[in-house]
């Protein structure tokens, strides 16, 4: 059988046991899509492309540890959505040189940007401090934007999974974005631009 014929769970075996051409051919498979979860989670090309880098050597090298629990493709957006959250907490940390108020020197982007892209981070710290099984479906569906039907595909999980597993995390980032609400918009808690109305809506797919 070509790696080309053979299943995602095949080529993961494949590729432990020392077949140089089953990975590639996994990464051949799912690189655009995967490429899709990681620049909509980051929202820019380079740290995507990073992300997306690290997640495959991750793959690569954890391959071994696979075990047919869950399917391999579940297994790569976990890696890719993990990799993206950890690129963002490195950002959250990295320090950075105050800019004068006013005058030539003033901040390149905006207040109101600033503080978007501080909450951006806020709710990615919030999103990393989730159980594995239920960050990954916030990410897809709250963050990327999926529907709860290409989420429970992606994942191999059922739609009714997917839906519980979105409601429970999200009743945990209420609890830990708290101090975002807009007290004078009905507290609408903000998940990267996605709100609780939004998170509502996408539940009753």
């Amino acid at each position: 059988m070509t790696a080309a014929a053979s299943s995602d769970a095949d080529l993961i075996s494949a590729h432990a046991a020392g077949d140089p051409h089953a990975f590639p051919e996994i990464v051949r498979r799912h690189r655009d899509r995967l490429w899709a979860v990681a620049l909509r989670t980051l929202r820019d090309p380079e740290e995507a492309a990073d992300a997306l880098q690290e997640a495959f050597i991750s793959a690569f090298r954890a391959a071994g540890s696979f075990r047919a629990e869950s399917q391999v493709t579940t297994w790569l957006h976990r890696i890719v959505v993990n990799a993206c959250l950890d690129r963002m907490r490195r950002r959250q940390t990295k320090p950075t040189v105050p800019l004068p108020e006013a005058g030539p020197g003033e901040p390149v982007a905006p207040r109101d940007h600033m503080a978007e892209r501080e909450t951006r981070l806020v709710v990615a710290a919030a999103l990393a401090e989730l159980p594995e099984e239920q960050r990954a479906p916030i990410v897809l569906v709250d963050v990327e934007g999926y529907s709860v039907a290409e989420t429970a595909q992606m994942l191999g999980i059922a739609e009714g999974t997917v839906k519980s597993r979105c409601a429970r995390g999200r009743a945990k980032l209420a609890k830990s974005l708290g101090h975002l609400r807009n007290r004078s918009a009905d507290a609408n808690v903000p998940v990267d631009g996605v709100n609780v109305q939004q998170q509502r809506q996408r539940e009753a797919r």
